[in-house]
């Protein structure tokens, strides 16, 4: 019996700022989401959550996230 293919494609999709990026870990520091943004991190990170909550990281802060392209629709970041 063969076994399945593993998924070679990215497990999880972040949304920065309106741009789907994907990522291959279950979890990204406010440092890594400030340099795919494209932003110094000086000029900080907020998350926003699917109720449009939003909340300033610390620098350093891990945040983990959820597999798959629905996460990206509910869960975001911008420069705050």
């Amino acid at each position: 019996m063969a076994k399945p293919e593993k998924n070679l494609g990215p497990n999880y999709f972040l949304d920065i700022e309106g741009t789907v990026v994907p990522w291959e870990e279950p979890t990204i520091t406010t440092e890594q989401i400030a340099e795919l943004g494209g932003w110094d991190l000086s000029q900080g990170v907020i998350e926003i959550d699917a109720d449009n909550n939003e909340r300033t990281l610390s620098p350093g802060e891990v945040v983990e996230i959820k597999p798959g392209r629905g996460f990206s629709k509910k869960h975001k970041w911008k420069r705050g």
